[in-house]
């Protein structure tokens, strides 16, 4: 498109702009093949709408959006609930490609009770209003089989697919099968069972059930009552865990929301005589950088409506700039609605974890990129530290003093790029010397060989040795790259990530996955080290005296062990004894030795 011809476009835009009405709607942009590319709402159409032309509008995604606007539609309502309704059902019917896109991820089971005479009840994915009436749907498939199951256990549904008729159970047209027998169907074919069933509130059928409970207890029909009790105590065990919140709070929705820079998750619990009956989250993948007031809004319409809920409060984490007739919004601060909300909350971050663990576990990729992404922001990184270096010294008293890199990419060791340091100008065991010239022979030799550096530099320690590091890479060497110290407390733990200089404590949860693969790194520097130096030790210790006697080689050493077992009754041996191992002329050599150190 001509910048002349872009001109003609916004002019148009900006005359249909002009000619909006100040009341509320629902609008709609269009792309040059006048397909819908967004859908919105507004209280005031004009204010809303023009609000996208303004020069000073800096959202490279409104931006983008605003260049595909080829013509504008709007519906005026009479209010902004109507606005959210018209914008909700036109999104679903559209899915303009600006919008933010409604997730559910899969089908959640409901349960159906049959419009029949004597009505079957069980779980279905399908949903056909003409078979009888749903509930649902269940988002935790455990609640729901949890009651299937006490149904089941209290009144003893039939479970046959036999078209039973009043008619035919009035003619003895029906015969019972095995479930009756084993007490698992009452006979409604045979007259036995009424056609009523539980599809109330249960604290009323519990109420109801007591009732009749002591009314068999009156008229002496004992076993009747027992049988009624039971049922009370199986129904009251039910609803006492779910038991979450006062009696007092009734037919109430709750709403939260948990999001990110991509998603956002909408977490929706509805409250009835004090028990939680429904929970549900749904997920919306943003698309213009939609603030959460915007995605709530949303979402609190799209799930009334998908549970046709007629709650009179709705509960939320902060102002909603929604008016919802005949409805009020509260946010709690204490007490059992702050309850509610907390546990919504929490069922929302709970989704979104579950979700990310499984986008994680079929692209474990992703994983690694989040984890160097929340790294990079914690240390405010240039870069994504991909390449990650980490240092550590080895040495008992001074002697066979090593030092170790590892090295990890993607947060995932790289076996193959460690090295091994014998440590070769320092006398005695000073640790900061040491490291200085490990980390100067690792990085010249990079420098010269032209091989690519580190993303971030990681030092096995505190301020001390982020110190050091940072004298040979910046001071010495030139170089530009960050340098993090993992620091320990004295019982050995690791307690803080520090970073920058003067370094500066980073606030980091022990328990986060971005802690565990720091602290992962600094275990395998270690044990890597400790590796290295145990091998040097043992080398060491294993070199015989017997290695320092001219003219006996490896051979003959190996012979005399074999023979005599230890370098001690090597020692001790005679002439005799040696010859008959290795020969006279050897055994004179290794004799005439040991005879000359005794001395």
């Amino acid at each position: 498109m001509t910048k002349e011809e872009n001109e003609v476009r916004l002019a148009y835009l900006k005359g249909i702009v002009s000619r909006l009405p100040e009341k509320p709607g629902s609008y709609q942009y269009y792309d040059e093949n006048h397909n819908i590319i967004y859908v919105g709402k507004a209280k005031n159409l004009k204010a809303r709408v023009s609000s996208y032309f303004h020069t000073e509008v800096d959202r490279f995604k409104t931006k983008v959006l605003v260049s595909k606007i080829h013509d504008i539609s709007y519906t005026v309502v009479n209010t902004e609930e109507d606005a959210l309704l018209l914008e909700n059902s036109l999104i679903k019917k559209y899915n303009p490609r600006y919008n933010v896109l409604l997730k559910d991820g899969k089908t959640y089971p409901s349960i159906c009770i049959t419009n029949e005479p004597f009505p079957r009840i069980f779980k279905t994915r399908t949903i056909n209003k003409k078979w009888g009436t749903y509930y649902g749907p269940y988002s935790h498939v455990g609640s729901m089989i949890g009651v299937l199951h006490l149904i089941k256990e209290l009144y003893h549904p039939r479970t046959c697919n036999t078209a039973l008729t009043k008619e035919g159970v009035t003619s003895g047209k029906y015969k019972v099968c095995l479930d009756y027998h084993i007490k698992k169907c009452m006979g409604p074919c045979v007259g036995k069972q009424s056609a009523e069933i539980l599809k109330g509130n249960t604290r009323q059928v519990l109420r109801d059930l007591k009732e009749e409970m002591l009314k068999l207890s009156e008229e002496l029909r004992f076993e009747e009552a027992e049988e009624v009790k039971r049922k009370y105590i199986m129904l009251d065990s039910f609803v006492t865990h779910s038991e979450v919140v006062s009696h007092t709070i009734n037919n109430v929705d709750v709403f939260s929301i948990t999001s990110d820079e991509k998603l956002a998750f909408i977490n929706y619990i509805h409250v009835s005589n004090g028990s939680i009956n429904q929970s549900f989250t749904i997920e919306y993948k943003k698309k213009l950088n939609e603030s959460d007031e915007e995605l709530l809004q949303l979402g609190i319409i799209e799930l009334r409506q998908r549970f046709k809920s007629d709650a009179k409060e709705i509960i939320v984490p902060e102002e909603v700039d929604v008016e919802l007739e005949n409805v009020t919004f509260t946010i709690p601060q204490r007490g059992d609605k702050k309850t509610l909300l907390d546990l919504s909350i929490m069922n929302g971050k709970q989704y979104k974890l579950d979700r990310l663990k499984q986008a994680e576990k079929l692209n474990p990729e992703q994983k690694q990129t989040r984890l160097m992404k929340e790294l990079q922001d914690k240390l405010h990184l240039p870069k994504l530290p991909y390449h990650i270096e980490c240092f550590d010294n080895s040495n008992i008293s001074g002697t066979d003093a090593v030092a170790s890199c590892v090295v990890f990419k993607a947060m995932k060791p790289s076996k193959k790029d460690y090295k091994h340091f014998n440590i070769k100008t320092v006398e005695g065991p000073d640790d900061y010397a040491s490291m200085k010239e490990v980390v100067h022979r690792r990085y010249t030799r990079l420098v010269d060989e032209e091989q690519p550096l580190p993303d971030l530099i990681i030092a096995d320690g505190g301020k001390g040795q982020m110190e050091v590091i940072r004298e040979v890479i910046q001071d010495e060497l030139n170089l530009d790259i960050p340098i993090a110290g993992l620091a320990k407390d004295d019982r050995h733990r690791t307690n803080e990530l520090l970073y920058g200089f003067p370094p500066i404590h980073v606030a980091l949860k022990t328990d986060s996955e971005l802690f565990h693969v720091l602290t992962h790194i600094q275990d395998e520097v270690h044990r890597f080290a400790i590796e290295f130096h145990r091998n040097k030790r043992s080398k060491r210790a294993l070199h015989s005296e017997l290695d320092d006697i001219k003219g006996i080689g490896p051979k003959t050493r190996d012979e005399l062990l074999n023979g005599l077992k230890s370098v001690k009754k090597i020692r001790e041996a005679d002439l005799e004894t040696l010859s008959q191992l290795i020969g006279p002329a050897k055994a004179e050599i290794v004799y005439n030795h040991f005879k000359e150190s005794n001395k």
